[in-house]
C-alpha cells in the first residue's frame, strides 16, 4: 500500500552504531531506539493500509502536516510492532483535533503529557494493560504507543525540550502515558460508549494531562466514604481554578464497593462535582485567585470543572489494594479538551 518513501535517508557507515547515529541527530527521547529502515517503515504503513503521504493530522500552529510516513518512522523508533500502528494513528488524529488544541499542551510551561485511554476490542487484542501496575512498566504496547506519539511531537512538530516544549518541570508521563479501561470487570458502560461510540468499536481518548494523583482509602466500606476521601484530595489538588476535565480511575476494591451499592457513573460524577467546590475566600487566601477576601466570599463556591460531565470515569488498575487515582487535565476548557477517535482496522 505504501507509496515511495520521501523522507531523507542516511547511510550508516559499516561498523557504526545505528542507534547512536539516531541519538546524535536528536531523534530520540533519551532512550535507545529502533533504527527506522525502509522495510520497517513500509511494514508499519502496510499494517495501516495507508499510502505514505496520507495526511493523518494538520497542526495549524506549527504549519505541519503529519503524514502516515512520518508516523510510521516514529512508531518504528519507539519500538512499536506493526499491529500497534492503527492505535498510534488514531492518537495522532486526536492531538491534531482543534478541540485538543495542540499549541497549548505542546508548548506550555505546565508540562502536560498526552494521556491515552484505549477502549474496545483492540485493547484486548494488543494486550494493552488495564490492570495491575496500571501506569508502571512491563507492557510493550502501553510503553511504545505513547512513546511513538511523543516522538512524532518531537521529530515532526518540533516540540523539543528547551525550544518549543517549554515545560518547567514536566513529568514522566511525557515519555508514555497509555492505559486501557478494564471493561471486562467494570460494572459501568465504558468510556468510549459514554462518548458516543458502539461497544464493538475501538477508540483512543487523548487528554492533555498532569501526572496521576493516587489516593488511599481502606477505612471506609461505603461508596460515599471512598468518594469523600477522593473529593478532599481533588479539592486541593493544585490547579483548581479552571481545568477542563479530570479523569478518575477507580481500581478493583473501590470499584467493587461502588458496584455493590449500585452507584452509577452519573451519580459518582455528580457527587464529585458537588463536593470538590472551593469557596472563593479559600482560593483567595491560598493565592489561587487574585484579590482580598470580600463579604460573601466564604459562601460563594467555585467548582473544579464547569459541569459534572467534565469528570471522566473509568474502571482500571489492580484488583487488590485500596488505591485509586485521579488525573487533572491541563489548561482550561477553552484551550484543551479530551478527544476520542476511532481506531480503524
Amino acid at each position: 500500500m505504501a507509496e515511495t518513501l520521501t523522507t531523507k535517508r542516511h547511510l550508516v557507515p559499516d561498523g557504526a552504531d545505528a542507534v547512536e547515529f539516531c541519538h546524535a541527530r536528536g531523534w530520540t527521547d533519551g532512550l535507545p531506539v529502533i533504527p527506522p529502515t525502509a522495510d520497517r517503515v513500509r511494514a508499519m504503513l502496510d499494517a495501516a493500509h495507508l499510502d505514505a503521504q496520507h495526511a493523518v493530522a494538520v497542526i495549524v500552529h506549527r504549519a505541519v502536516t503529519i503524514t502516515a510516513e512520518k508516523v510510521a518512522i516514529n512508531a518504528v523508533l519507539a519500538g512499536c510492532t506493526p499491529d500497534y500502528m492503527p492505535v498510534v494513528l488514531a492518537a495522532i488524529e486526536g492531538i491534531g483535533d482543534p478541540a485538543w488544541g495542540y499549541h497549548g499542551p505542546g508548548t506550555s510551561t505546565g508540562g502536560a503529557a498526552v494521556l491515552m485511554v484505549v477502549n474496545g476490542p483492540i485493547a484486548r487484542a494488543l494486550d494493552i494493560n488495564a490492570g495491575d501496575n496500571l501506569f508502571g512498566p512491563g507492557w510493550r504496547a502501553n510503553a511504545t504507543i505513547g512513546r511513538a506519539v511523543r516522538l512524532v511531537m518531537r521529530n515532526v512538530c518540533g516540540s523539543r525540550p528547551g525550544t518549543l516544549d517549554r515545560a518547567t518541570l514536566g513529568h514522566p508521563g511525557k515519555l508514555s502515558c497509555v492505559i486501557a479501561e478494564n471493561e471486562a470487570e467494570s460494572p459501568w458502560p465504558p468510556l468510549h460508549v459514554e462518548r458516543g461510540f458502539h461497544p464493538a468499536q475501538s477508540t483512543v481518548t487523548v487528554m492533555a494531562a498532569e501526572a496521576p494523583h493516587q489516593f488511599y482509602n481502606q477505612l471506609s466500606n461505603t461508596a460515599e466514604g471512598i468518594l469523600t476521601t477522593l473529593c478532599d484530595d481533588m479539592r486541593i489538588s493544585g490547579n483548581v481554578v479552571g481545568q477542563p476535565q479530570y479523569l478518575v480511575i477507580l481500581a478493583g476494591e473501590h470499584t467493587r464497593t461502588m458496584a455493590r451499592e449500585g452507584w452509577t457513573k452519573t451519580q459518582i460524577r455528580q457527587f464529585l462535582f458537588d463536593h470538590t467546590q472551593n469557596s472563593v475566600a479559600h482560593l483567595k487566601q491560598t493565592h489561587r485567585l487574585a484579590g482580598t477576601v470580600q463579604p460573601g466570599d466564604e459562601a460563594r463556591l467555585r467548582p473544579l470543572v464547569e459541569s459534572p460531565d467534565d469528570v471522566l470515569i473509568i474502571a482500571a488498575g489492580g484488583s487488590a489494594g485500596a488505591f485509586s487515582a485521579y488525573i487533572p487535565g491541563w489548561g482550561s476548557k477553552r484551550s484543551s479538551q479530551a478527544v476520542t477517535k476511532e481506531v480503524r482496522p
